[in-house]
């Protein structure tokens, strides 16, 4: 029984040493905050297929914020030049339906508006693109949680149309 036991903690000690190793080399893709989809191809087709999938549910990209040429920039003033992604862009639109029935459900919901699709690729990672989104809080109303429950779905959908 004793060696059984010892025999349990070890093998149980080197499963939480190796999935800690793991976990510790890659990229968190989800967490409270955020959630990260890890899609194989070219940056170029995944950000046309993404563009595409927006503007298919017939929802207006309001402008591109162009974050990894912008890490550039203001790098060199700060004297760090370290390269953190390849390509980053944060896509920003809106739904006319979405946020109406967002800030309907509470005005002050205009926080969390425009809705933001993000998309890089990382220097050392050839044929990788990341796409994700901010996830929205735990609302207190429930029309506020019905009409947060419908934005992430658009960011899912639009996601998935785009991998």
């Amino acid at each position: 029984m004793f060696k059984k036991f010892n025999l349990y903690i070890i093998v149980l000690f080197y499963t939480f040493i190796i999935v800690g190793a793991v976990q510790a080399a890659g990229i968190k893709l989800e967490t409270d905050e955020y959630k990260f989809y890890k899609v194989k191809g070219s940056y170029e087709d995944v950000r046309v297929d993404l563009d595409y999938a927006i503007t298919g549910l017939g929802i207006k990209v309001n402008g591109v914020s162009y974050i990894a040429d912008m890490l550039v920039r203001t790098g060199k003033d700060l004297g760090r030049t370290k390269k953190l992604y390849e390509r980053a862009e944060a896509i920003q639109f809106c739904s006319a339906t979405l946020s109406r029935n967002m800030m309907e459900a509470d005005p002050m919901n205009i926080a969390f508006c425009p809705y933001i699709i993000y998309i890089f690729s990382l220097p050392d990672e050839t044929n990788t693109v990341y796409l994700g989104y901010r996830k929205l809080p735990e609302f207190s109303s429930a029309e506020s949680r019905k009409a947060a429950a419908a934005i992430i779905k658009t960011y899912e959908d639009i996601i998935a149309d785009a991998q």
